[in-house]
């Protein structure tokens, strides 16, 4: 069975007829009380001895139902509500929280972050400068959102579940169904001693659903899922625009057709990578790779370095693809993860080519970040601006750079997934993310995918399993040789980028379009051809 539109993006074109008219949402502004102990904590700062400071009070709020075939399996309700401060004395960072809503609770954790700031001069190996940036005194921004999921009674969250799952269940061979609904509210307010006072509300969603076909003769398994719903940073109506009852049928079916799927024969194909895939092998390849403090090795002990380093041999001439790829980050796509009004620097992000023409020409930066970039900058006659990229996972985390959205932009001409199967003679097409490795350096990488469907003289054949892409970053790059165009633009992404000691966790996405890549490396992962 060729995979249908549905199957192919993961979700169903158009609306869902349950969906009605939500409540508006209430005015968004920075409350009185907040705004009295954000004061306090930054004046309890400068008293201190601090140079600079911001701090941030948030209520960070999480909520799970999980799910398999007939029962609820977990109900996950987090809630979390503090300050955290953040200082610099003589060039040195230090940081501190407190739960302690209160103006001597505020003020003892400025005090705290003064004091151990004073402790790091011993260890500083550069005198931290903040680039520039307008104070945003009176700020608010609201994500897309249009139904709040916390609104939403569990009951109903399980009994859509529960739907689902049974719909899943009445496909021949499908014995097995994990189903579940994540959401995230992180009620944001922050300030600094440059006059910013910013207050967001932010709410992230993501669906999730695993079918699990077991062959007749119990000979093998074979599983679709979990990720079949990108994640986004929207509402309820997001799950129900999904439509999982009636998609959950389509997804157990492809689970079924690889019970029967061929071995992929291994060898050299052209590749084509829905956005559903293509998105982690941008993620893993170009977004970590051009994280500022990752090159410049300051995550070398945890997360790795880049191979795209050192930045004054790489910026500007290192090319990483064809002249039709344009790689953009930016905090401000509709729907997407990482998408926000202002950072945790209080910076006002803005869009930015990572990519241009082929040729990596900037990395991701923080405030503290962008001045190490300041030879390159004013040789051509940039601005040394932070391009928004800071991030606490809560309160009681302090801000480093993480990534933001990362996107593969489209092609000129307006092609769609079924364009680029039917150029191909011969091929693997990839859908969803699967099992991947890659090397400290974001260099050398596999990566495997949930369906994976043979291509013959523009046609597809029918499913393969087992199989995977081998690729070195810059190598794979230089083969895209088609893209797809703004009809079949898309988001993949995920709710937890991992980086950092101590590690936190980042939400993301990556719009891209489909893709293909020439000859590239198919081995087989199985025990057999």
């Amino acid at each position: 069975m060729a995979p249908s539109l549905l199957s192919a993006t993961g979700a169903p074109l158009g609306g869902y007829p349950g969906l009605l008219s939500p409540a508006p949402l209430p005015p968004l502004s920075t409350d009185a009380p907040t705004r009295e102990l954000m004061m306090e904590a930054l004046d309890a700062a400068k008293r201190a001895g601090a140079s600079w400071a911001d701090v941030r009070i948030s209520r960070n709020r999480n909520n799970s139902v999980q799910t398999r075939e007939r029962q609820v399996t977990d109900v996950v309700d987090t809630d979390t509500m503090g300050c955290g401060v953040r200082v610099l004395v003589d060039g040195c960072w230090g940081f501190a929280a407190t739960q302690e809503l209160t103006k001597p609770g505020v003020g003892g954790a400025a005090q705290e972050a003064v004091a151990i700031a004073k402790a790091n001069r011993v260890a500083r190996d550069r005198r931290v400068e903040l680039a520039p940036t307008p104070a945003h005194p009176n700020a608010t921004w609201r994500s897309s959102y249009v139904t709040d999921p916390f609104t939403i009674a569990v009951e109903e969250k399980a009994d859509l579940l529960l739907r689902a799952n049974a719909a899943a269940l009445t496909v021949a061979n499908v014995r097995f169904v994990n189903s579940g609904l994540s959401f995230v509210k992180e009620e944001r307010n922050y300030a600094n001693t440059e006059g910013s006072v910013i207050t967001q509300d932010y709410v992230r969603s993501w669906v999730t659903m695993s079918c699990t076909a077991v062959a007749p003769d119990r000979s093998g398994t074979a599983v679709r899922g979990p990720e079949v719903v990108q994640p986004a940073g929207r509402g309820w109506e997001y799950v129900l625009e999904a439509d999982i009852v009636t998609n959950a049928k389509v997804w157990a079916a492809e689970a079924a057709e690889k019970l029967t799927a061929k071995a992929v024969e291994p060898g050299r194909y052209d590749l084509i990578l829905h956005p559903s895939q293509l998105f982690l092998t941008i993620h893993e390849s170009i977004g970590h790779s051009t994280e500022l403090d990752r090159a410049m090795g300051y995550e070398a002990n945890y997360a790795g370095t880049s191979f795209i380093s050192p930045p004054d041999k790489v910026l500007g001439s290192l090319r990483l693809g064809p002249s039709m790829m344009n790689v953009v980050g930016n905090r401000s796509e509709v729907g997407a993860l990482a998408t926000i009004g202002y950072d945790d620097d209080g910076v006002q992000p803005e869009d930015f080519h990572i990519v241009k023409d082929g040729v990596f020409v900037d990395y991701q930066t923080t405030r503290e970040q962008a001045p190490w970039l300041r030879a390159w900058y004013e040789k051509n006659g940039k601005p040394v601006r932070s391009h928004g990229c800071a991030y606490a996972q809560s309160w009681a985390d302090v801000s480093f750079q993480r990534m933001p959205n990362v996107s593969l932009q489209p092609g000129d001409k307006d092609l769609g997934w079924d364009d680029l199967i039917a150029a191909t003679d011969k091929g693997i097409a990839m859908i969803g993310r699967a099992s991947y490795s890659i090397d400290q350096q974001r260099y050398n990488a596999q990566f495997g995918a949930q369906l994976c469907y043979e291509i013959r003289k523009g046609k597809i054949v029918g499913q393969v399993k087992d199989a995977a892409y081998q690729m070195r970053t810059p190598d794979f790059w230089n083969t895209l040789d088609m893209l797809g165009g703004k009809k079949s633009y898309m988001h993949g992404g995920t709710f937890n980028d991992g980086k950092g000691q101590p590690g936190q966790a980042n939400a993301v996405s990556h719009g891209c379009p489909p893709a293909r890549f020439r000859n590239a490396n198919i081995i087989n992962t199985g025990r057999a051809v």
